[in-house]
């Protein structure tokens, strides 16, 4: 799938982040990044980027959680011959691979405090040294972070350097979830899916049914706009009829009767090494009765409700969401729900 580089959104939470960032992209300063995962973070620090004097130069990219803390200075920094095991051959960091550019560091709260304090240093002098060398080399970088911590708590808890904080946060933007962007849900829901049907060779947007729109804005979001945009892309390729509004969300692709369930180890009585429990068939709550039976349709019914009630709880007793979640139309749900008398 391609790169997203749009902003798409009309509530005001979210264009004032928009702006800020415009408006902070001209500055020559240290710019940190905050949201939760899913909010587009990449986005804004790409657009700090490509709207700064500095757009026709190199924009490099380093996920810090993604490197090991072994090997982060030496991503950070770059390394001479022979610093370490299999240095077989100089290497120049990202600093140097950014240099008159912009260097984004993504997942900032996960570097080690060893890396934080060259990074210290990098920041405030304009200098990086190899590991294994001693000479200082000047770079310009400008930095721009992101992460999805609350970096002042960290420094409270002395696992971020607050000197590193004070550098960093020149500018601070702080976007906001899905589930604060009024109005925003439909319209990105609408972009995907228009979107989606071009790919898959539909002649015209159905849009979506009540159900699906109900469902969408009764959803938490925790993945945020990442989330939503799998949620519409995997409804519009599942959907059977192009002609009919998309009435239909599955929020888990991983919900299955057959999913594999978590083993949990048994302690052991001595306090050792603790082995792995036998997988249960399902989840306790809606496990079928292996006793024995003398009345099938009696147990049927029962084991029917036990599931409506489950699942009407876990969907927060929304019928729509739950009728989604089990398969079912929503009249079939109110239906089985007056029949059990769980439809108070």
């Amino acid at each position: 799938m391609e790169r997203e580089t749009q902003f798409i959104g009309q509530s005001a939470a979210f264009q004032d982040a928009v702006e800020r960032a415009s408006l902070a992209a001209s500055l020559d300063r240290p710019v940190l990044v905050i949201g939760e995962r899913g909010t587009g973070k990449e986005l804004i620090a790409e657009r700090l980027h490509r709207l700064s004097t500095r757009w026709d130069r190199p924009y490099v990219i380093l996920n810090c959680a993604a490197m090991p803390e072994t090997l982060i200075e030496s991503e950070l920094f770059g390394h001479e011959a022979g610093a370490f095991t299999g240095a077989t051959r100089t290497r120049a960091g990202r600093f140097e691979e950014a240099d008159g550019g912009t260097l984004f560091l993504d997942e900032l709260a996960t570097m080690s405090m060893g890396a934080q304090e060259r990074l210290l240093r990098a920041v405030e002098y304009g200098e990086v040294t190899r590991v294994g060398s001693s000479r200082p080399i000047r770079v310009d970088v400008r930095i721009v972070a992101a992460t999805n911590e609350h970096l002042p708590a960290l420094v409270d808890e002395n696992r971020f350097r607050a000197d590193l904080l004070d550098r960093l946060s020149f500018e601070v933007i702080t976007l906001p979830p899905l589930r604060a962007r009024e109005g925003d849900i439909e319209v990105l829901a609408t972009y995907f899916g228009q979107r989606m049907a071009a790919v898959l060779g539909w002649e015209e947007w159905p849009g979506f049914g009540p159900r699906a729109l109900a469902a969408m804005e009764g959803h938490d979001w925790p993945g945020n706009v990442r989330e939503l945009r799998n949620v519409i892309e995997r409804a519009i390729y599942r959907w059977a009829d192009p002609e009919k509004p998309v009435d239909a969300l599955s929020f888990d692709p991983f919900a299955s009767p057959w999913q594999p369930v978590v083993r949990k180890p048994a302690a052991k009585a001595d306090g050792g090494d603790a082995s792995p429990a036998p997988a249960e068939t399902a989840p306790a709550s809606t496990a079928m009765p292996t006793g024995p039976v003398s009345d099938m349709r009696a147990a049927v019914d029962a084991y029917e409700r036990q599931i409506l009630s489950d699942t009407m709880a876990r969907c927060r007793f929304n019928q729509k969401v739950a009728a989604e979640a089990l398969g079912l139309s929503y009249d079939q749900i109110r239906h089985a729900l007056k029949k059990h008398g769980l439809n108070q």
